[in-house]
């Protein structure tokens, strides 16, 4: 039986690839990340099959405690969401670069099979904002930091530094390494520095007409997350895939306002919509092409993008109505942001 490690297997779509390995039940599975995670009562933590390894990764030791052995890795592990990146740039680059640089040391005396590393549609942010670029939009574009000076591109910097670190680093280290780009993963529990929780808590707590849409033009694709697991554990366990590079997502692109709106009639608003600026950098189209990933890993998305999102809003809406708080920061720009390139 092969032996698996997910670091980051707390976060949102590490702990649901280690609910879907545990289940599937061909693999010993052992996630690590800082805390184990509220929640997981349906986790058989303990067992045989599945251990947590709880501990700080930034620090080189912290990886002594996972032992060795392992077939494959999911490397998750990751400080994301755009607040982080606006209030602490320098944290993200500090966690991220060393959680990579971290993994790449342990590995030199703990070999694996293969790796899999996950990336981002914010590499893109940086080409689209000084050149443009196709959508829906492939894994072939070039990637580029426009602005190394906005806080906005240290978590795109982190990521993009994680792709090469994690590539070049496959052949002298023996590991078949594979990446994948998310693209707007959602589902329950997603946590709560991102458009959907943002606008179900504003809409639970205080509905007040006209209810402001924060980029209404703006565009995304948003993927289910049971879709975005069964993309990953395809990339993963499709053997013959060395180096390759897929988009994991959906590719029905919608607006802000869309999906807003959406929201809205998910939760029983009835007031009017208007437009509000978002953050600045923020990308205005984001969908994904995703037919290399259907032709090379048979991936198809099942979850249509409504049925995901009323999924997510019915999580959300029972969290705020128990009347508990988020546990991190919120999704509304302070007032006085502008957009990139009006400062």
């Amino acid at each position: 039986m092969k032996k698996v490690l997910v670091l980051g297997g707390g976060g949102f779509i590490g702990s649901n690839i280690v609910r879907h390995l545990v289940a599937r039940g061909d693999c010993n599975v052992v996630a690590a990340d800082l805390s184990f995670p509220r929640g997981w009562d349906d986790l058989p933590n303990g067992s045989e099959r599945f251990t947590f390894v709880a501990g700080d990764f930034t620090q080189r030791e912290i990886f002594d405690r996972l032992g060795g052995g392992f077939d494959e890795v999911y490397m998750m592990a990751a400080i994301v969401g755009v607040n982080r990146t606006l209030e602490e740039p320098e944290e993200v680059i500090r966690v991220n670069t060393l959680l990579t640089m971290n993994t790449l040391d342990w590995l030199k005396s703990n070999p694996v099979k293969r790796l899999l590393f996950a990336s981002s549609s914010e590499n893109y942010a940086g080409t689209f904002d000084s050149f443009g670029g196709q959508i829906p939009t492939s894994e072939t574009i070039p990637l580029c930091i426009s602005d190394v000076r906005h806080p906005r591109f240290t978590y795109a910097i982190t990521k993009i530094h994680g792709e090469s670190a994690f590539l070049v680093s496959a052949k002298p280290l023996n590991y078949e390494c594979i990446i994948v780009r998310y693209q707007n993963i959602i589902g329950p529990n997603m946590g709560f520095r991102h458009a959907i929780p943002h606008i179900v808590q504003r809409l639970s707590e205080n509905p007040q007409s006209p209810f402001k849409v924060y980029g209404s033009d703006q565009t995304r694709a948003f993927c289910y997350i049971s879709d975005a697991v069964a993309g990953t554990v395809a990339a993963m366990e499709c053997y013959d895939k060395q180096g390759e590079i897929y988009h994991v997502g959906n590719d029905v692109e919608i607006t802000m306002d869309e999906l807003t709106q959406e929201i809205g009639r998910l939760m029983g608003y009835q007031g009017d919509y208007v437009e509000a600026m978002t953050y600045p950098g923020s990308v205005g189209r984001r969908c994904p092409d995703i037919s290399k990933c259907r032709a090379q890993l048979g991936y198809i998305p099942q979850v249509h993008w409504k049925q995901g999102l009323e999924k997510t809003v019915a999580w959300y809406r029972d969290y705020f109505s128990s009347g508990a708080k988020p546990t991190s920061g919120g999704f509304a720009p302070p007032e006085n942001f502008l957009p990139a390139g009006q400062k």
